[in-house]
């Protein structure tokens, strides 16, 4: 059961990394260092959309998107549920 756990926890923070490292890539984008087809940031995006959609529905204030601190709160509180 411990390694089962254990399993489950690496994931969450493989998955909070995915999320800042999406943030990251989405500020090098605005800032014309990376380009939008960059393949990390599409691999990225494969990993990171099934847990910010359907966030981002409730998480928006005008055009300011929310869901990846929201997203990153949740898996912070899961995870430390986890012990």
């Amino acid at each position: 059961m411990d390694s089962i756990l254990g399993l489950v926890r690496s994931l969450l923070g493989f998955l909070s990394i995915a999320i800042f490292a999406r943030i990251i890539i989405d500020w090098l984008i605005v800032g014309g260092i990376m380009q939008p087809n960059n393949s990390l940031r599409l691999a990225v995006i494969r990993i990171t959309e099934p847990v910010l959609a359907p966030i981002r529905r409730y998480a928006r204030i005008g055009t300011i998107d929310l869901s990846p601190m929201v997203a990153i709160l949740i898996l912070t509180f899961v995870q430390s549920r986890l012990v």
